[in-house]
């Protein structure tokens, strides 16, 4: 059954209604996302105060108990009991200094510096994890002097590592895990106006949030997403494992925290200790969310990754539920619906990935096309920034993303072309070569 558009005065709206366009530009308005469901009376009156009229999917509109009650929410990849439905609303989040970073770095000249800089991360990571399955001393210097490098490339320039962190592939996958999350950590925090020193905790937090995985049988971590109940309940050990071992190494109260945190939930559902609200630390709360927002969207065997977009509605979805809303707003803000290394189909039929995106205008990023309009792939790619293309052009000419393409697409692979979109004087594969 199709789903049909229905135009609905923005006072007559209804709790359970799927808002898919309204009466202004989106990037007009403070929604973070385009197209969302009516979960609450503020959702209307957030509506109200900035459109007259809005268009609602007939086919969309969900039935009211599952907001009303405590009926089980369908929850990617793992059901979620009936409590997972409580609500929690606290003020927003507010730092006391924030700090307000520019880019300073071009893209091209940061993902030259970024390649070196991810390399030394993965080695200096990979030895931590090799001393913890073989029972060793852990030395953690190495591994706090690259996050060091990583924090500062990101608060030069907020995209260059995290398309880097996109495009690269690792054959083991809690090492991919744990770098991209430490990455969008990164991103999340510059965008919150975190200070360099509380970056680069919130960095490391995140890498070695895994480490208790080590610690647990390879097959157990292989399948973590269809475990039984009492494969889970051995699974949820990893982060008392953790906590374990890193206490023993003299690290940061701070990266402990975070360690110990980044399993809890916002309304108190997680584990180990089931807290809830403020008593989770910001900085865990940011490497919680971003851990679960990677999992969302991450290729693994067995699994079927929801694209960014995709992942982007779920997590506006369980504001205030999974995760505090504001906080979900500012990493949304900060990613974009559209996060860099997101592969996308433009509405001429063009592909491409993004390789940047602007706050003001979320819906309209820069764009690498790696195909023509038959899909078949060029030579040599070209950068669009879609913003300054639709400034030029008439409304029949207008270019916009048509739709996010799942990972994997034959003849989609950035890494075969010049992010810069000149002639192949320098590509990521050779860059990583060297």
């Amino acid at each position: 059954m199709g789903v049909a558009q229905k135009k609905v005065p923005s006072q007559n709206l209804e709790i359970g209604m799927f808002v898919s366009d309204l009466d202004r530009p989106w990037h007009q308005t403070p929604f973070p996302i385009q197209g969302f469901y009516i979960r609450r009376q503020e959702d209307i009156e957030a509506v109200v105060s900035h459109c007259r009229w809005v268009m609602v999917d007939v086919a969309e509109i969900r039935d009211l108990s599952e907001f009303q009650s405590d009926a089980p929410a369908a929850i990617f990849r793992r059901r979620r009991t009936a409590s997972s439905q409580q609500t929690l609303e606290l003020p927003p989040i507010s730092l006391k200094n924030p700090v307000r970073y520019e880019e300073i770095v071009n893209f091209r000249k940061e993902v030259k510096v970024g390649v070196k800089v991810l390399r030394d991360v993965e080695l200096s990571f990979e030895r931590v994890m090799k001393s913890v399955k073989a029972g060793e001393a852990v030395d953690l210097k190495a591994l706090s002097a690259s996050v060091q490098k990583m924090t500062d490339s990101v608060v030069r320039n907020a995209d260059a590592l995290l398309w880097l962190s996109r495009v690269r592939e690792h054959d083991d996958y809690t090492y991919q895990h744990a770098m991209n999350v430490a990455v969008w950590g990164l991103v999340c925090g510059r965008h919150m106006g975190l200070e360099p020193g509380l970056l680069n905790h919130l960095a490391l937090g995140c890498l070695l949030a895994q480490v208790g995985k080590a610690e647990l049988p390879v097959a157990l971590v292989r399948n973590e997403h269809s475990l039984s109940a009492e494969d889970f309940k051995l699974h949820r050990t990893y982060v008392e494992k953790g906590v374990a071992l890193l206490e023993a190494s003299g690290l940061s109260r701070a990266v402990i925290s975070v360690v110990q945190n980044h399993r809890e939930r916002h309304n108190g559902t997680g584990f180990p200790a089931g807290v809830r609200g403020d008593r989770i630390p910001l900085l865990a709360k940011i490497a919680g969310l971003v851990d679960y927002y990677e999992t969302l969207i991450e290729p693994r065997d067995g699994c079927i990754p929801m694209t960014p977009a995709q992942a982007v509605s779920h997590l506006y979805d369980v504001r205030n539920i999974e995760f505090q809303e504001d906080l979900v707003e500012k990493f949304i803000q900060s990613i974009g619906v559209y996060p860099v290394g997101t592969l996308v189909e433009l509405s001429d039929g063009q592909c491409g990935v993004v390789v940047s995106h602007s706050s003001a205008r979320r819906l309209l990023p820069k764009v690498m096309v790696m195909t023509d309009r038959e899909k078949r792939p060029l030579k040599s790619a070209k950068v669009v920034n879609l913003a300054d293309y639709n400034a030029g052009a008439g409304e029949n000419r207008r270019l916009i993303v048509e739709g996010c393409l799942p990972h994997g697409v034959e003849g989609l692979n950035p890494s075969y072309y010049d992010v810069t979109g000149a002639e192949a004087k320098w590509r990521l594969t050779r860059l990583i070569s060297r």
